[in-house]
């Protein structure tokens, strides 16, 4: 089993097309091609992550946060970024991360979230909108090797690889014939676009396709941020944050005002949540899980919801269990083990 033959599943289930333009997701290090002797999984694929795949004989470590995010222009050892891709390098260790693609589906982090809490009724917080529409002028030979190349990008809605497509004949001319030409519909996250593209630039030659691109509005229910759900019954507030509390794993439950004396929309975002607060509100959240608000932001509940910082690590540590079910129940040829390790760099007292 090679390691594009791994990357290629998680991709699957969480496109690399999902995934926020600041983010880093993919193959950081290593060669797709290589092997795969075990697989670690970790939440941040910190140095101490890469000396423990070399004892347990993992030549794959994948991890949900990317351990470098930006260019790195020199590779000497100044810093924990640096340290950590030189000793995988030098150890033959593949990092691969899967990040904000895995928060923006609807079975990724934000759902695991869920299912601890025991929320019902869940549903994206705040659905990604699709507000593209292409259509694609092209000669009639051609329509089937390029749904063929768009079925194996990254562009899926649930189960259908391609979602909404349209075809109609007519003729357009070239040079001094008339071809036979097709018209291809298809609708699109606006972020899916550079894959689209890519495609047809592979598939045709420049002179035999043209393309208008339209603005549609509509949205995709299972891709998106955050995760909005309802508890079996309206639960005592207190209660609430003592059970969350505890079924987080979390030192310290940072809170505003108990605006609400019971609470059932409950309302999560894992890792930093706040930009989805406004969603909150809107869809009447009586609390909004997330993590790294600052003093300021506390106040922009303004008596009409409960915020609730946990910890960025504790919102996301459970991603580990997630990513180690996928992958044992695809793969058997090779161990899949997690990270004894935990990576957390905040203490509480």
């Amino acid at each position: 089993m090679k390691i594009k033959e791994v990357t290629k599943y998680l991709e699957s289930i969480a496109p690399s097309v999902y995934q926020e333009s600041y983010d880093n997701s993919g193959l950081i290090v290593g060669n797709p091609n290589d092997k795969v002797n075990g697989i670690l999984i970790c939440l941040d694929s910190i140095e101490s992550i890469i000396d423990e795949a070399i004892k347990k004989g993992c030549n794959l470590v994948i991890a949900h946060h990317p351990i470098v995010f930006k260019g790195l222009k020199r590779f000497n050892g100044k810093n924990y970024v640096e340290r950590t891709v030189i000793k995988a390098i030098k150890n033959d260790i593949a990092i691969y991360a899967i990040h904000t693609n895995l928060d923006n589906v609807s079975n990724g982090v934000n759902d695991q979230i869920a299912k601890k809490l025991k929320l019902i009724k869940t549903q994206i917080l705040s659905p990604k909108k699709v507000v593209k529409k292409m259509q694609v002028f092209m000669p009639v030979h051609a329509i089937d090797d390029v749904k063929k190349a768009l079925s194996k990008t990254e562009i899926i809605w649930g189960k259908d690889t391609i979602h909404s497509t349209y075809t109609t004949i007519g003729a357009a001319p070239y040079g001094k014939t008339n071809i036979p030409q097709v018209k291809f519909e298809i609708r699109f996250p606006s972020d899916t676009l550079p894959s689209i593209l890519s495609v047809l630039r592979k598939e045709l030659y420049e002179e035999d396709y043209t393309y208008d691109i339209l603005d549609i509005q509509s949205s995709a229910e299972h891709i998106g941020s955050g995760m909005i759900g309802e508890l079996k019954e309206e639960t005592d507030t207190v209660e609430f944050l003592q059970f969350l509390k505890k079924t987080m794993k979390t030192g310290c439950v940072k809170h505003t005002s108990l605006v609400k004396k019971k609470v059932k929309k409950i309302a999560v975002c894992g890792g930093s949540g706040g930009f989805l607060l406004s969603k909150a509100i809107g869809k009447k959240a009586d609390i909004f899980i997330t993590s790294d608000y600052k003093y300021h932001e506390f106040f922009d509940a303004d008596g009409q919801i409960i915020i609730a910082d946990i910890g960025h690590y504790e919102t996301e540590q459970f991603t580990i269990d997630l990513l180690y079910e996928f992958l044992k129940n695809k793969f058997s040829t090779f161990a899949v083990l997690k990270t004894k390790i935990n990576t957390n760099p905040v203490n509480y007292l």
